[in-house]
């Protein structure tokens, strides 16, 4: 029984030094590539900038929301601000979602 516990002991303590060592040997300062900062207004979603500032329409601060850009999105295209990542229905209006062709700031308004 001494001998069970002092192996089960020594391995605990082997698999604990591995997951140390792994966990330092990943790269450091590295980014996510898949995601990118945007900015949108709280009030007007359709409302989308690659920088902060101010909304056009109210004047309110956008805020940063994180986009994944790999990814296909679908549209409603009677409700630009209804969007997914998988095709379906509209839950405003029951139309189809469209696909779009880039990522999720094509076809929206643009800050100046």
């Amino acid at each position: 029984m001494k001998k069970l516990l002092i192996l089960l002991l020594v391995l605990t303590g082997t698999m604990t030094t591995f997951a140390q060592n792994a966990r330092d040997t990943l790269p450091k300062g590295k980014t996510d590539t898949t995601t990118k900062v945007m900015y949108t207004c709280p009030m007007h979603p359709e409302v989308i900038s690659d920088k902060p500032g101010k909304c056009p329409k109210c004047g309110m601060t956008l805020v940063a929301k994180k986009v994944k850009t790999d990814k296909q999105y679908y549209t409603c295209p009677m409700h630009p601000e209804v969007t997914s990542d998988k095709p379906g229905k509209c839950p405003k209006c029951g139309m189809d979602l469209v696909k779009k062709k880039e990522s999720m700031n094509q076809d929206k308004m643009k800050m100046k």
